[in-house]
């Protein structure tokens, strides 16, 4: 039993980092890429929205996290669509 579920939480963690999700903000000025694990893979400024902070940094800074929380919570329904999914496999009730 044990190496099942060692093998299922491999599995899953295989599956995590395989699906990526992407976020923007600012009508895509700031553009971010992060696997479901939420680890952070790619973060693209628009050349706009960099010369725009010259004169606001603190736009930019609030378009990057905006881009960030939008990626981690298409991240969190991910990893909550392959955990059902995992889960569901099994014929547990509930799943």
């Amino acid at each position: 039993m044990m190496d099942q579920i060692r093998a299922m939480q491999e599995q899953m963690d295989q599956k995590l980092t395989a699906t990526i999700v992407e976020a923007d903000s600012g009508g895509g000025a700031v553009s971010v890429r992060m696997n479901a694990k939420k680890d952070l893979l790619k973060l693209t400024i628009a050349p706009s929205a960099a010369s725009a902070a010259a004169t606001d940094i603190t736009m930019l800074e609030d378009l990057i996290i905006a881009a960030i929380n939008q990626a981690s919570r298409k991240a969190d329904e991910a990893a909550q669509s392959n955990a059902a999914g995992l889960l569901g496999s099994l014929g547990l009730p509930g799943f």
